[in-house]
C-alpha cells in the first residue's frame, strides 16, 4: 500500500480540525452557554468554546508568522466568558478560527520551520496538535450537553499514537524527579485496542530504565490494558476511568496505568 505524501498528511489534520469544529458546534446547538462541562471541572461550555477558539487561533498566529520562539499564550488561557456570551455567536467565532487556522495550514505547508512545544519544529506538529485538543474538546462539548459521541478508528488510532511519542518526552512530565519515580525494574504497560485494524492497536510503554520508549509489540507486561480504541483515547485524557464501566479492562498493576496517566499527562491537562 502506497503511504501519503507529508502533504497530504498535513491536508488531512487541517480538514479534521474544520470538521471536528463544525462537529462540536453542531452538537451544542441549542445548549445553553453556562452548562457546567464534566471533564473541564470550573469550566463552563463557555470557558471551552473560548479556550478551544482561542488555541486554535494562538495556534494560527505561530504558523503565520513563522515564530522562532514562544509566543504569549493569554487567549489560551485566560476565557473568563462575558456576560452576554452565548453558544451561537461564540460557535460562528470558532469557526471562523478553525477556517482561518487550516487554510493558514495549508498555505504554509508541512515543512517550514516554526517553533512548537515539543520536537518538530514544522506547522505538520501543530495541525497533528490542534486535531487532538479538538477532538477531546468535542468529547467535553458532547458530554456537557449529553449528547452521543462517536469518532473514527482512524483518528482515534493516531491520536493513541500522538500521545506514545509525547509520552516519551521529559517534557510532558511535570519534573524530572516526576518523570524519574515512575521508572524501575518490571514497570512496563501494554495497550490493546480491541476494534483496530489487524496489525494495528498494540502499544508496549518501557517505563524500565531512562529514556522512556514505546512501540508497537504484542508482549506480557506488568500492567495491560484492553478496549475500543475510543475510550482508550479518552481514558489518558482522563475522560475515562479504567473499569469495565467505562469500556476498559485492566490486568495486572493498576496503579502503574494511573502513575503514568497521570505523569505523562501532565502538559496537557486541560
Amino acid at each position: 500500500m502506497t503511504r501519503p505524501s507529508l502533504r497530504a498528511v498535513h491536508d488531512r489534520y487541517a480538514d479534521r480540525i474544520v470538521d471536528q469544529t463544525a462537529l462540536l458546534t453542531s452538537a451544542i446547538a441549542g445548549a445553553d452557554a453556562t452548562a457546567p462541562v464534566p471533564g473541564c471541572p470550573g469550566w463552563t461550555l463557555a470557558h471551552l468554546l473560548r479556550h478551544v477558539g482561542g488555541t486554535h487561533r494562538w495556534a494560527e498566529t505561530v504558523v503565520r508568522t513563522r515564530a522562532t520562539g514562544p509566543v504569549p499564550d493569554e487567549q489560551v488561557n485566560l476565557v473568563t466568558p462575558e456576560a452576554d456570551d452565548d453558544v451561537p455567536a461564540l460557535s460562528a467565532w470558532l469557526a471562523e478560527g478553525a477556517a482561518r487556522f487550516a487554510d493558514t495550514l495549508r498555505e504554509a505547508g508541512p515543512e517550514v520551520e516554526v517553533w512548537t512545544v515539543a520536537p518538530g519544529g514544522t506547522p505538520l506538529f501543530w495541525a497533528r496538535r490542534m486535531t487532538y485538543e479538538t477532538v477531546i474538546h468535542r468529547f467535553d462539548a458532547t458530554a456537557a450537553v449529553g449528547g452521543t459521541y462517536a469518532l473514527d478508528a482512524d483518528v482515534a488510532l493516531d491520536g493513541l499514537d500522538e500521545w506514545m511519542e509525547f509520552s516519551t518526552l521529559p517534557q510532558a512530565y511535570e519534573s524530572e524527579a516526576a518523570l524519574h519515580a515512575l521508572l524501575g525494574p518490571d514497570r512496563t504497560v501494554h495497550f490493546h485496542a480491541t476494534d483496530a485494524p489487524e496489525g494495528t492497536g498494540e502499544w508496549l510503554i518501557d517505563l524500565t530504565e531512562a529514556p522512556v520508549t514505546w512501540s508497537r509489540a504484542h508482549e506480557k507486561a506488568t500492567t495491560a490494558v484492553r478496549g475500543p480504541l475510543t475510550d482508550l483515547l479518552l481514558l489518558l485524557y482522563r475522560r475515562r476511568t479504567p473499569t469495565p464501566a467505562d469500556g476498559i479492562e485492566v490486568f495486572g498493576d493498576e496503579a502503574l496505568l494511573g502513575d503514568w496517566v497521570s505523569g505523562s499527562g501532565h502538559w496537557l491537562r486541560r
